[in-house]
């Protein structure tokens, strides 16, 4: 057992060789611009763990920049990549008014057309969940593929 640890405190570097791409993978596969500080905190270990820093000392030091580097920087990260859902022409669709084709009942939807476009429909929450043909709304959202309706006072 003393052999194992002597050979991991020998090679720290490449244990947190190892970390960095672990945490990067993760980072890939996932997306979610947590892991990647993580990884950026165990580089930075790999060149302190050089200096033969005792390992609970070299796991506090990893934790603090790792969450440092969390906190600070994945806000302006999140900023500079606009990590936000990005508009459809679809969305221009909401608030046009349309007139149902085929109506719209409790557990079934209607439909709508719109610049050609047959789209499926169904109620919104505020109103009766059933909408006679003919009968025209207001689109309030987008659900996927169907438009969600109220109806126009």
């Amino acid at each position: 057992m003393a052999d194992f640890s002597f050979l991991i405190w020998n090679n720290m570097p490449w244990v947190w060789l190892a970390l960095v791409v672990i945490f990067a993978v993760i980072e890939a596969l996932t997306m979610s611009l947590t892991t990647i500080w993580f990884a950026l905190g165990a580089v930075a270990m790999i060149f302190l763990s050089m200096a033969h820093i005792p390992l609970p000392v070299q796991i506090i030091l990893f934790a603090l920049i790792s969450c440092v580097l969390l906190v600070f920087t994945r806000p302006v990260a999140i900023k500079k990549l606009n990590m936000k859902n990005s508009l459809t022409n679809a969305d221009s669709l909401i608030g046009m008014q349309v007139v149902v084709q085929d109506a719209i009942e409790e557990m079934k939807k209607g439909t709508v057309k719109i610049n050609g476009v047959v789209w499926n429909a169904i109620a919104d929450n505020s109103g009766e969940a059933n909408i006679q043909s003919g009968t025209k709304c207001t689109v309030t959202a987008i659900k996927g593929n169907t438009l969600v309706l109220r109806r126009t006072l």
